[in-house]
């Protein structure tokens, strides 16, 4: 089913998009200039790979805001067993830990993939399409909900397996929300409570690391060197910033100090240059972000561009809520980094492409 675009897309998620993107090359280049030209031989190095993604991303986006969203409805299936398969190679030879001791990457030598981007959106376009479909009756637990909860299972397994707990948890709380939202009888989210939570509770005290985790977010300074040396020092980039922060540049912790300052705890980096004032700009530009997403989501034509635009603005809301959390202390640490902002080829990209659907949404959303 063919749908005419009948109105312009929503500038005003176009204009906070891009107002995150700058601000995001801006503080990438700042939190990494050091530790790329001492690491790399040029300050620039990871700012120009930043800069390449994002240019991929915005052809990506602008390409998904051109193309119905109800052709990527037919390619849901194939995007995520092609997901599936990518994830299943981070095990072979072609699996990289690009330093960080976890093995979520491949590695196809000029450049490096991480396969659970692309399977957080397959699985999000997966679960609309599958939910939204006439022949779907709720009541029927085994053939409605399963399927699609089913196959972020073992999504789940594949990604937590590497080890990914905070991407695994989002995938599995993204779906979660499309199927609620799809309509699932009360009687069956209590059932799927009573199942998921303790299976949670099981994986994430399996492994010791993640309970040190969970205790150094408890009391970060019971172990300052070891499990809670990277809040302790997100937590002293924070302070030193007050109102207007130290300056744009001029941050301490990014000198070898504060873990991936350009990645997952550049948000640290950014309260300590532009200060309280800076981060809280942040903060509403993804409010705005996060607010447009739901307001395509509730003026969607259909149901499938219902629960696709609700499904992806949970997935990046989700990003934000954790990786601030993660930062401020508030949430144990997990590696998350912030959309848009924080370095990463794949993440931007998928996100970037991922905002282009909720632009073509928003064509034809109802005035």
């Amino acid at each position: 089913m063919k749908k005419e675009q009948r109105h312009d897309p929503d500038y005003a998620l176009v204009l906070v998009t891009f107002l995150l993107l700058g601000i995001g090359l801006v503080m990438v280049f700042s939190a990494s200039y050091i530790i790329a030209e001492e690491g790399q031989g040029d300050p620039y190095y990871f700012l120009r790979r930043q800069a390449l993604w994002v240019v991929l991303g915005l052809a990506a986006m602008y390409l998904a805001s051109r193309v119905s969203y109800w052709k990527l409805r037919r390619l849901s299936l194939f995007m995520l067993l092609l997901s599936f398969l990518l994830l299943a190679l981070v095990y072979t030879g072609l699996g990289t830990d690009m330093g960080t001791g976890a093995r979520r990457w491949l590695d196809f030598g000029a450049f490096t993939f991480q396969p659970a981007e692309l399977c957080k959106l397959s699985l999000v376009l997966f679960t609309a399409a599958f939910m939204s479909s006439r022949s779907i009756r709720m009541e029927r637990f085994w053939s409605s909900s399963f399927v699609p909860l089913l196959l972020a299972g073992i999504a789940f397994i594949l990604i937590v397996s590497q080890p990914d707990l905070g991407s695994a948890l989002i995938l599995l709380a993204g779906t979660a929300i499309i199927v609620l939202l799809a309509g699932m009888p009360f009687k069956q989210v209590v059932g799927l409570a009573l199942v998921s939570v303790p299976a949670l509770v099981a994986v994430t005290i399996k492994k010791p690391y993640r309970i040190k985790r969970l205790l150094s977010f408890v009391d970060p300074w019971a172990d300052p060197s070891g499990t809670g040396y990277h809040i302790i020092q997100s937590l002293y980039a924070l302070g030193p910033g007050h109102i207007f922060g130290v300056g744009l540049g001029r941050s301490r912790q990014k000198l070898y100090y504060l873990p991936f300052p350009h990645n997952d705890f550049i948000f640290a980096v950014i309260g300590e240059e532009l200060g309280f004032v800076g981060a809280t700009a942040v903060l509403l530009l993804f409010f705005v972000l996060v607010w447009r997403g739901l307001k395509i989501s509730l003026t969607a034509p259909d149901t499938f561009g219902c629960l696709l635009a609700a499904g992806i603005t949970a997935m990046l809301a989700l990003q934000v809520l954790i990786n601030i959390g993660m930062v401020t202390g508030t949430l144990p640490v997990t590696g998350i980094n912030l959309p848009l902002i924080s370095a990463g080829g794949s993440s931007v990209f998928f996100n970037l492409f991922s905002l282009g659907i909720l632009l073509n949404i928003s064509r034809h959303c109802h005035q």
